[in-house]
C-alpha cells in the first residue's frame, strides 16, 4: 500500500511528496518485524531505484513468503531525482546533511524530520546510495567505528563485496544513518556503482542480500542465497590516489583488481599538446576498490582507492 510520508506545498500549486510502499503479510499477528529500504537521498544516485523496483516486484510475486513488514522509500529527495540534481533543488543543500531535521525550520528540514519519524521503531534500515558521477564503487557497506560492533553481523549478510569500517567524522552526525542509529534503528549504508547510472549486476547482488537478511530477521520465508563472504576493512590501510596534474585520466587496469605498489594504474593526458601529463601508480599493494569513472580531472581529484593487503 502506497502511503505519503510527508507533503509540502511548493510554488505554482505543486507539492513535494515523499512516499513509501508498505508491504505487509497476508495475515498479520501484531508481532511482525519491520524493515525499511530507503534511497534517493541524492537525486543523481539511481542504483537504488532499480533495487526498489526488484524488491517490490519479487515481494508482489511471492506474497505468501512475506512474514514481516517491508517499507520501501524510493525517493527521499523526489525533486532531486526528477531533476537529476544531487541536492534539493531550490534550496542549495545536501539532504543527507540536515538530519534529523525538525519542525518549524526550513521545508527540507521538516521533510527530514518526518522521514525519521516514519522510520522510527524499525528493526533494520538499509540506506542505499550510489557513488557520484566521478567514481565507480564496488558493492559495499560503510559503517562508523562507533556502530561497527552492532552493525557488522547485519552487514556481513548483505551479499556485498566489501565492508569499510571508517573513523567517524563530524559531518556524519547530520546523516540519516547516524540519526537512525542514534535512536536505536540499526542502519546500514550501502554504496555501489556510479552516479546517474544503473549497474544491474550490482543491484541484483544487493537484492539477493536484502532477501537473505530479511530471512534472518523472520521477515521473509522464501528461499534465499548464501551471501558471499565480504572483505572487512577495520584496521587495514587504504591508499588514496589523487591527480597531480590536470587533464584526461585513462585507467589501464580493471576496477576491483589486485595491484602492486608502483604498478601503473593509469595516465593523465594533455589533449592540447598531445602528451602525457602524469603517469599514475598504485601507492600500496592491495585491491583497487574505487576507480575514477569521469575522465576530466584537476589537481587533487580522487582517481582511485586501494585496500591494503590481499583478498584473504
Amino acid at each position: 500500500m502506497v502511503e505519503t510520508v510527508v507533503s509540502v506545498g511548493l510554488p505554482v500549486g505543486e507539492k513535494l511528496n515523499v512516499k513509501k510502499n508498505v508491504r505487509k503479510p497476508m495475515v498479520l499477528t501484531g508481532k511482525e518485524k519491520r524493515v525499511c529500504i530507503v534511497t534517493g537521498t541524492h537525486g543523481d544516485e539511481l542504483e537504488g531505484q532499480y533495487v526498489c523496483y526488484e524488491l517490490n516486484r519479487l515481494i508482489e510475486e511471492h506474497l505468501e513468503y512475506l512474514t514481516g513488514i517491508v517499507e520501501i522509500y524510493p525517493a527521499l529527495n523526489p525533486l532531486g531525482v526528477d531533476s537529476i540534481t544531487r541536492g534539493v533543488p531550490g534550496f542549495d543543500l545536501d539532504m543527507n546533511r540536515i538530519f534529523p531535521g525538525g519542525e518549524g525550520i526550513s521545508a527540507p528540514e521538516y521533510v527530514a524530520h518526518k522521514i525519521v519519524e516514519s522510520i522510527k521503531g524499525a528493526d533494520l534500515c538499509i540506506d542505499i546510495h550510489a557513488s557520484n558521477i566521478f567514481l565507480r564503487e564496488i558493492p559495499q557497506v560503510r559503517v562508523s567505528e562507533g556502530t561497527a560492533d552492532r552493525l557488522l553481523p547485519y552487514a556481513k549478510r548483505l551479499n556485498v563485496d566489501y565492508i569499510w569500517v571508517h573513523a567517524a567524522a563530524t559531518v556524519l552526525e547530520s546523516t540519516l544513518a547516524h540519526s537512525l542509529n542514534s535512536i536505536g534503528v540499526p542502519t546500514l549504508v550501502v554504496e555501489m556503482g556510479v552516479g546517474m547510472r544503473i549497474t544491474e549486476s550490482f543491484c541484483h547482488q544487493l537484492v539477493d542480500g536484502i532477501f537473505a537478511l530479511m530471512k534472518d530477521l523472520d521477515v521473509w520465508a522464501g528461499e534465499v542465497i548464501t551471501p558471499k563472504q565480504p572483505i572487512v576493512s577495520r584496521d587495514r590501510e587504504v591508499g588514496f590516489v589523487n591527480a597531480g596534474r590536470p587533464g584526461i585520466f585513462l585507467p589501464c587496469v580493471p576496477h576491483w583488481n589486485d595491484v602492486k605498489k608502483g604498478e601503473r594504474i593509469g595516465r593523465i593526458l594533455n589533449p592540447l599538446e598531445g602528451k602525457v601529463e602524469e603517469e599514475v601508480y598504485a601507492p600500496i599493494d592491495g585491491l583497487l576498490f574505487t576507480l575514477r569513472e569521469y575522465p576530466v580531472v584537476s589537481p587533487g581529484s580522487l582517481l582511485a582507492r586501494v585496500l591494503g593487503g590481499d583478498r584473504s
